[in-house]
C-alpha cells in the first residue's frame, strides 16, 4: 500500500515547528549562556544531525555563526545585527530614557534593563544606535525613593508571572497592624507602583473583594497550580477612586487648602491628584481643592507645608493638622 501524503496541513505544521526551533536555536546562542553542540542538542532535544543541519540552515541564510574552542561555545559575530523596527529619534530618545529609569537601583531592574537596551542597540541601524547609547548616557536617575531593597525584585516577578499565567498566589504577609505573620492564598489582579512603593493588588481567596497588599511586606510569595479569578474589566483608578495614594477611605471629602505666595508657585508644579484644581487669589497665594476618600493620607502630605498652608475645609482635616503639630511641639519641647 503506498504511504499516505502528508495534508497541506500537516506540512505547515512541521513547517513552522522546525522554523521555531531554528529561531530557538539563534535566540540561545545570542544570549547571554554559552551553549556547545551537546548542551544546544539537549535544550532543543533533537540528534547531533538534526543541530548539525540547523547551523548549516543558518550559515546559508547569512548569519555569522561560528564555534568558540576557547570559550567551547557557538558565537555570532558581535557586529551582526538583525533587522528591527523602524524607530524615530524621539522613539529611540525615549526607550533610552525609559532605560536609564529602569536602570535606578530604587527598582531592582538595572540588569534586566540593561540587557533589553543592548538587544536594541544591537539590532538598531547606526543614528538610532547612537541616540539609544547617547540617551541612556546622559540620563540619569540618582536618590529615586522607592520602599524595599533587591529582594523585593523576586517578589515582584512572582506575581508578574502569576498574573501572566493566570495561577494563584500564596505567601506569608508581615504588616505592623498584625500582631504575627499572616498567611493569604490570593488571586491577584495588579502589580502597581504607587509614588514610593510596589503593590500587589489581589482578592483574598476567602473574601469577595480585593485588599492591597504592599510588596515589600511578603516574606514569601509562590505560585499555585491552581487557576486564578481575574475579572477581565478591573480597573486600578475606580479601585483606588479619589483615595490620596493608596489606602481608600470610607468618607469622601471635599478638601480646600489655601497656599500662601511663597509657597504657591512651588506647589502648582505638580499635580498631586487626579481631581486637583487651583484657583489663584489676588495677593498671590493659591487655592487648591482636591475630592478625597479618607484624611489619613492627606494629612501627611499637608503637614509636609506646615507654615505655608492653611486647611480651609473640612474641619476634621484642619483638627488632624492641628493635633499633629501639637504632638511634634511637645515631643521636640522635651529635653532629655
Amino acid at each position: 500500500m503506498p504511504e499516505k501524503k502528508p495534508s497541506e496541513t500537516d506540512r505547515r505544521l512541521r513547517h513552522n515547528y522546525r522554523l521555531a526551533r531554528l529561531l530557538r536555536f539563534l535566540n540561545l546562542v545570542m544570549g547571554r549562556g554559552r551553549w556547545n553542540p551537546k548542551s544546544l542538542a539537549a535544550e532543543l532535544e533533537c540528534s547531533d544531525r538534526t543541530l548539525h543541519r540547523m547551523r548549516e540552515t543558518l550559515e546559508l541564510a547569512g548569519v555569522p555563526l561560528y564555534f568558540s574552542r576557547e570559550e567551547n561555545a557557538y558565537k555570532v559575530r558581535s557586529d551582526f545585527a538583525f533587522p528591527t523596527l523602524h524607530l524615530d529619534t524621539d522613539e529611540a530618545l525615549g526607550q533610552g530614557t525609559a532605560a536609564a529609569i529602569a536602570g535606578s537601583d530604587a527598582l531592582f531592574l538595572g540588569p534586566v534593563a540593561d540587557a533589553t537596551l543592548r538587544k536594541l542597540v544591537d539590532t538598531a541601524a547606526v543614528p538610532v544606535r547612537r541616540v539609544l547609547e547617547d540617551a541612556a548616557r546622559l540620563t540619569e536617575v540618582l536618590d529615586l525613593k522607592i520602599a524595599g531593597d533587591h529582594r523585593q525584585r523576586e517578589t515582584i516577578r512572582v506575581a508578574q508571572n502569576a498574573l501572566l499565567g493566570g495561577t494563584m498566589l500564596a505567601g506569608t504577609y508581615h504588616t505592623p497592624h498584625e500582631p504575627g505573620p499572616v498567611t493569604w492564598t490570593l488571586h491577584p489582579y495588579r502589580v502597581a507602583l504607587v509614588k514610593q512603593a510596589w503593590y500587589l493588588i489581589a482578592r483574598p481567596d476567602s473574601e469577595d473583594r480585593p485588599r492591597t497588599f504592599r510588596m515589600l511586606r511578603f516574606r514569601e510569595l509562590k505560585t499555585l497550580d491552581r487557576p486564578a479569578d481575574i475579572p477581565a474589566d478591573f480597573d486600578l483608578r475606580a479601585y483606588f477612586a479619589n483615595a490620596w495614594s493608596v489606602y481608600r477611605g470610607e468618607v469622601s471629602y471635599d478638601v480646600e487648602l489655601l497656599f500662601s505666595p511663597d509657597a504657591a508657585a512651588v506647589v502648582q508644579e505638580t499635580n498631586w491628584h487626579h481631581t486637583q484644581q487651583s484657583q489663584p487669589e489676588p495677593d498671590g497665594a493659591v487655592t487648591l481643592t482636591f475630592r478625597v476618600d479618607g484624611l489619613n493620607e492627606i494629612v501627611r502630605w499637608v503637614l509636609g507645608w506646615a507654615g505655608r498652608v492653611r486647611v480651609v475645609r473640612p474641619v476634621e482635616l484642619r483638627d488632624l493638622v492641628i493635633n499633629q503639630h501639637r504632638q511634634a511641639i511637645a515631643t521636640n519641647s522635651t529635653h532629655s
